[in-house]
């Protein structure tokens, strides 16, 4: 499953981007559109009608000749995928519809993938998981799915497997932004409720890991642009529940904190059960990407909830609703990314790349820990010479190169032991502990 990140070529264009009423999926059209102007489709069901644009068409996956006429007109270089129906209760009332969508719709994208040799990045779920007390999946885990939506996801990735070996899948969490009808996220939906003053209640035991829609669209970009293929997590670093996801909204939001109610898994309904902590282990994409992808959501620590009661305090200071649904300083989104000629000209360069903000460092250190864990099967000797060290950054220059200023002998020779398994642990020309 372990995979080689290439030096990112020019994202193969046109691209297209599937799922675009929901959160992850209008984020990267939003995204991709700014980027590469005139190079980007988003489709959307025929039925979503309100949802129009000059980058949108209206196609469902589940038709086969629809589609192939799509791909016909633009030979799509690349496909986004992050379609599917993740409604809960309308999958496990109604399995075959569930099955349409999230597998059927799937057979016929690829059928389209394989025709045309169209790089392929299809995001997965967390939900793939029942739950365990300490999550932390990693993904060479077995999948155990409690509901009908999580069982889907997992003959897609089969099938993905099975048909696209080539293609990469991405196992996210909870995309933290917003979707187009407005109660398709976490966000939308909790809000939605407040504004209205309506209650709603959240479980105190679903644990998730949630991710800024900026970050995960720096991810799709790199992913699409490499050669990366299998199975990799892609969740955040902060460990939130659902209840605690409510909290921060409200209080953010600075709506009536008696809105919100709580309440363990096991005192709700028996449709649509639910899951337990499936936290994500996302370390291997850490590694493989040379990078810290994902700042914690929310940002701000201060907006981390310590008690069942603490959305009840306010400060005058609190951050505000915005910083929920954006990283807050970045810009990326907004056509201000560094071109991707220049990123990938930075692969080759004698310094520690910078990142297009703070919040998620490129270069920023990844555990000791991680690395000697991915290390130890291929070299067990480099992986014990890692030690008892906690953080190390190594600066990459191609091909290790010169010492650079400031780097001990020995971190240097560490690194040059690193990058020489660079299949294992990240990009050629690059490697950061």
């Amino acid at each position: 499953m372990a995979s080689t990140l290439e030096p990112p070529a020019d994202l193969r264009l046109p691209l297209l981007v599937t799922g675009i009423a929901g959160v992850a999926g209008l984020g990267a059209l939003e995204y991709f559109r700014h980027r590469f102007p005139g190079q980007v489709v988003g489709i959307r069901q025929r039925d979503a009608w309100r949802q129009t644009g000059p980058a949108i068409e209206a196609c469902d996956l589940e038709d086969h000749a629809a589609l192939g006429r799509l791909f016909k007109q633009y030979r799509f270089g690349s496909v986004l995928d992050c379609a599917g129906n993740c409604a809960l209760r309308a999958c496990e009332l109604d399995t075959r519809l569930a099955w349409r969508t999230n597998v059927e719709g799937l057979t016929n994208l690829l059928t389209q993938v394989v025709e045309y040799k169209t790089r392929l990045v299809h995001l997965s779920i967390d939900l793939v998981f029942a739950g365990r007390p300490g999550g932390g999946y990693r993904e060479d885990e077995p999948t155990d799915p409690v509901t009908v939506y999580g069982k889907t996801m997992v003959a897609a990735e089969q099938l993905i497997a099975d048909w696209v070996p080539d293609a990469c899948v991405l196992r996210i969490s909870l995309p933290m932004g917003t979707s187009f009808n407005g109660h398709a996220g976490a966000i939308d939906w909790i809000e939605s409720r407040f504004k209205k003053d309506k209650p709603a209640t959240l479980y105190y035991d679903e644990i998730r890991t949630p991710t800024y829609t900026d970050c995960l669209n720096r991810v799709f970009e790199d992913v699409l642009a490499s050669d990366l293929r299998g199975l990799y997590h892609a969740g955040g670093p902060r460990r939130l529940s659902l209840f605690q996801i409510a909290q921060i909204i409200n209080r953010a939001g600075r709506y009536d904190p008696a809105l919100l109610l709580g309440c363990p898994r096991c005192e709700a309904g028996p449709i649509p059960p639910r899951a337990g902590n499936v936290t994500l282990d996302s370390s291997r994409l850490a590694a493989v990407l040379g990078y810290r992808p994902f700042a914690p959501w929310p940002a701000s620590d201060r907006l981390r909830p310590t008690d069942r009661r603490w959305h009840y305090h306010r400060e005058p200071d609190d951050p505000p609703a915005e910083s929920l649904l954006r990283l807050p300083g970045d810009t990326s989104c907004r056509g201000k990314g560094t071109s991707k000629k220049t990123r990938a000209g930075a692969w080759d360069a004698k310094r520690v790349e910078t990142s297009r903000d703070t919040a998620c460092p490129r270069n920023a250190p990844i555990r000791a820990s991680s690395m000697r864990e991915l290390l130890t099967p291929v070299n067990p000797a480099l992986a014990g010479d890692i030690g008892g060290h906690a953080d190390l950054a190594v600066v990459a220059v191609k091909n290790v190169g010169p010492m650079p200023v400031g780097v001990h002998p020995s971190t240097h020779r560490l690194a040059t032991g690193l990058l020489a398994h660079g299949d294992v642990l990240a990009h050629r020309g690059r490697g950061v502990l």
